[in-house]
């Protein structure tokens, strides 16, 4: 069943993350009221009983399951266990407790990790499950291939409106910029700005900078999911009959093209080096978003425009003391 009251009761799980804060800062500002938000030390969603809990006493309408332990190459390959064990243990707690209390749709984002690493390219929905993974993060992929699939059972066997959104690499405000675990576009925000301020006269890239990137303002994405929050059942199953929709720009570029244009909106005159003993990760990761498309929604910030915002986010929240990261 579809949002259409500004009245309804909306749960974001995970809403201040980079993903869930942009969701709540969206919904707030197309006028909904009635949104519910809990940090991870007021609700572990790793706990059923405190999911079972929450879910008995604030009896949301919606659901958008936003909450993850997210993180870079690095962070993946340094603990697969923590990043299965713990999404595996989110999403089957959020996703049945949804179930159980009546959630009239729940929407559950994931990730385009999801897909074979050698995939053709763009990245269709029936891609996924053809083919092996990423070996660097396939253990987060698999915990959002499980939070996919239980989505899809669960409308299977009892009818419920799950809908599981594949975004593509994400970035902007709240964005994580910690250098051991953040994504490859804030790690280089991070570290031209440190070039700017400390006088560095170099920064290093890992890999060779030639695999493929697509890259989504998390605002965009935000207004991605209030767009299909708000589609009416017949109109969405009708173009994604498995529940499942990519969502993107449609369009990718080489890291060190990337790296160039941070460099630029930086503002830093430095020459860029490579780590060739640091890994690509997947040579090219572009999303096929004719589904969304066809429903009648495209994203909307250019990518430069993007970084710009980003950065400036982060000079204003982060960079004028180290202690943030």
């Amino acid at each position: 069943m579809h949002l259409q009251s500004p009245d309804s009761k909306v749960y974001v799980a995970g809403h201040t993350g980079l993903v869930g804060s942009a969701v709540y800062r969206g919904l707030k500002d197309n006028g909904f009221t009635n949104l519910v938000g809990r940090r991870s030390t007021e609700l572990d969603l790793r706990v059923q009983e405190q999911v079972q809990d929450f879910f008995e006493s604030e009896r949301p309408d919606f659901v958008v399951l936003a909450a993850a332990r997210v993180g870079g190459i690095l962070a993946n390959d340094a603990y697969p266990a923590d990043f299965i064990s713990d999404n595996l243990a989110i999403q089957v707690n959020v996703i049945r407790a949804a179930h159980e209390f009546g959630i009239k749709r729940l929407v559950f984002l994931g990730s385009s990790c999801i897909y074979p690493k050698m995939a053709p390219q763009p990245l269709k929905e029936e891609y996924m499950l053809t083919g092996p993974l990423e070996p660097t993060n396939q253990w987060y992929a698999i915990a959002k291939i499980s939070g996919v699939k239980m989505c899809e059972a669960y409308r299977r066997q009892h009818g419920d409106d799950f809908v599981s959104l594949m975004p593509t690499n994400l970035y902007g405000p709240n964005d994580n910029f910690d250098l051991k675990t953040s994504h490859v576009l804030p790690a280089l925000i991070r570290k031209f700005h440190e070039a700017k301020v400390d006088g560095h006269d170099e920064v290093v890239l890992w890999g060779t900078g030639t695999p493929r990137r697509e890259f989504l303002y998390n605002k965009d994405l935000a207004d991605a999911v209030l767009f299909i929050l708000k589609t009416p059942e017949s109109e969405l199953y009708d173009v994604a009959p498995d529940g499942l929709l990519n969502v993107g720009v449609g369009e990718d570029m080489e890291i060190r093209e990337l790296a160039d244009m941070i460099r630029e909106v930086v503002g830093v005159e430095c020459r860029i080096t490579h780590d060739l003993s640091k890994p690509d990760g997947t040579p090219r990761k572009l999303m096929d978003v004719s589904r969304l498309t066809e429903l009648g929604w495209t994203a909307r910030t250019g990518l430069r425009e993007g970084i710009r915002k980003t950065y400036e986010w982060f000079v204003e929240t982060h960079a004028t003391t180290e202690d943030t990261f």
